[in-house]
């Protein structure tokens, strides 16, 4: 069985980043994950990470994982099946082999939450969007829609509203029961922006793009994109069995440091308490993780 230093569980932009950083630390460090990329993969094009004003999520990704491999840091691309503690060590197995290390950082990424339509997998990339932020700029004069009822929902649909000529705002509610007063006075006195309460979309259709959605209540709405924010879903099943501590809504609490309440364990990116859920963020967590654990393992030895 193999011993490491650090072991990153996950192959996003905040593990790619802590495992350079890692290597830079001369920290023997392995990465594991079932694929490579995450959720940053997915995006269509990025127009907001620094020194590329357009790029695709996968070529970003593409990039990150050829400097890492560029560090002589292995990539296992093997779906890890269990973290265990074991004493002053960590056990992770996976469907291959069996690792030891003194520090996980783990960075298992979030699962934003679908509608689950018909159109909805097939448009990806293609008009369906899960990031206004990543996105929003590829929609001028454009018609789209926002799915949604939160904060996340609002603010996406006041971003889209300086590039897209109509965004429509649909909630399955009769209100916005979880959004914040100042962010609904602001949709509210938009004249780009117009509401549709109680109604759900039932599918998305198009040809190479998306060109029309049909909602519940039997309209069909013509539109370019469709930016879904109905929350995501951070990915914590392997470390049920540790204790980590959580907020409510299920994202491991850490400190600056991005230390757990757990003895050696590490977190970053997506699945954390943080705020900002962009790729630059989580690249400068897995960064900051990979420093605790050099600081950690140096005064250790």
């Amino acid at each position: 069985m193999k011993t490491y230093d650090v072991i990153i569980i996950g192959g996003g932009p905040a593990g790619l980043t802590a495992a350079i950083y890692s290597a830079r630390y001369q920290l023997k460090t392995l990465v594991l994950s079932k694929d490579m990329g995450g959720i940053a993969a997915t995006a269509h094009k990025i127009c907001n990470y620094p020194s590329y004003t357009d790029i695709s999520g996968m070529q970003l990704m593409l990039k990150f994982i050829a400097q890492v491999e560029d560090l002589k840091v292995p990539i296992n691309y093997e779906e890890v099946l269990e973290i265990s503690r074991k004493k002053h060590e960590f056990l992770v197995k996976s469907v291959k082999a069996e690792y030891k290390a003194k520090k996980i950082i783990f960075t298992g990424g979030a699962v934003r939450q679908k509608l689950n339509v018909p159109g909805e997998k097939e448009f990806l990339g293609k008009g369906v969007s899960y990031c206004a932020t990543c996105d929003a700029t590829f929609f001028k004069d454009k018609t789209v829609a926002v799915v949604g009822g939160s904060d996340a929902a609002l603010t996406a649909a006041l971003l889209l509203s300086e590039y897209a000529k109509r965004v429509y705002i649909i909630y399955r509610k009769d209100k916005f029961f979880r959004a914040e007063p100042t962010w609904i006075e602001l949709v509210e006195k938009n004249k780009k922006i117009k509401i549709i309460f109680n109604d759900e979309i039932t599918e998305i259709k198009g040809d190479n793009f998306v060109t029309e959605i049909t909602l519940k209540s039997n309209k069909a709405q013509k539109v370019q994109g469709v930016f879904i924010e109905i929350g995501s879903t951070p990915k914590l099943t392997l470390i049920d069995d540790l204790n980590v501590r959580k907020t409510d809504r299920g994202y491991i609490l850490t400190d600056d440091h991005q230390k757990t309440n757990v003895e050696g364990l590490l977190a970053a990116g997506d699945i954390t308490n943080k705020p900002l859920k962009q790729i630059v963020t989580a690249a400068a967590q897995g960064a900051t993780a990979a420093y605790t654990a050099y600081e950690e393992i140096k005064h250790d030895d």
